[in-house]
């Protein structure tokens, strides 16, 4: 079940850039809602109130009920615009959704569960598909779709084929890679293997230096006794 969220929103007058200009300035962010059988209208919402809503979100499967001027709407954040340099929301755009019409949205995946080939065999999780595009009644809507991996091996990968969403029409192409689990990287294993190597090699060269040394120290007690009989 999608999570439901509250927010307030006022009309606002359209007017040319300078218009949404004082809207921030006065600590608000221009909006318009739309959707069936209604006209695009410009509102505007709370910069600090939206803000806040959008650090507890995930705001393309979460349902905006708006409030303006008395009358409540359920919506889906259809796009968030930002400032390309500065941090903060410039505008927001809010589809207004019905109980009998499906929409399209796309969903967060979720991966739970330690992969086989990470708890054993030294392997990485790699995700390659974060979100995936659905087709969906309003109440049908869910906040996440979840995948296990638990029984993932190195080599093995799981696909949008292998997700469930009730009464959902899966959008995104079945046969796309969700996540696979590759093994370790190859710079690790030669490192290690050259740790060992070096290892062995200074053993090595530590008994050769041994089996020199000890001829050496025959010869010299032999020359010893040769001079004290002489």
């Amino acid at each position: 079940m999608a999570q439901i969220v509250q927010l307030a929103a006022e009309p606002r007058t359209p007017r040319r850039k300078a218009g949404a200009k004082a809207t921030r300035n006065a600590g608000r962010i221009p909006a318009v809602i739309y959707g069936r059988g209604r006209e695009p209208a410009p509102l505007s919402v709370g910069a600090f109130e939206f803000g806040r809503l959008l650090e507890k979100i995930t705001p393309a499967s979460t349902i905006v009920e708006l409030t303006v001027s008395g009358t409540t709407v359920k919506t889906l954040i259809r796009e968030l615009q930002r400032h390309p340099l500065k941090p903060g929301i410039t505008h927001v755009d809010f589809y207004e959704i019905h109980a009998d019409e499906k929409i399209r949205l796309e969903v967060p995946v979720h991966l739970i569960g330690i992969p086989d080939g990470v708890r054993n065999q030294g392997g990485t999780l790699d995700q390659v598909l974060r979100t995936i595009e659905i087709e969906v009644l309003p109440a049908d809507i869910p906040e996440r779709v979840e995948l296990d991996t638990t029984a993932l091996v190195i080599g093995k990968s799981l696909h949008v084929s292998d997700l469930v969403i009730p009464n959902a029409e899966f959008l995104t192409d079945a046969t796309l890679t969700i996540c696979t689990v590759v093994p370790p990287r190859v710079e690790e294993v030669a490192a290690v293997v050259a740790v060992a190597e070096g290892v062995v090699a200074e053993g090595a060269e530590a008994a050769v230096a041994t089996e020199v040394a000890e001829p050496e120290l025959i010869r010299k007690r032999k020359l010893e006794e040769e001079e004290a009989e002489e």
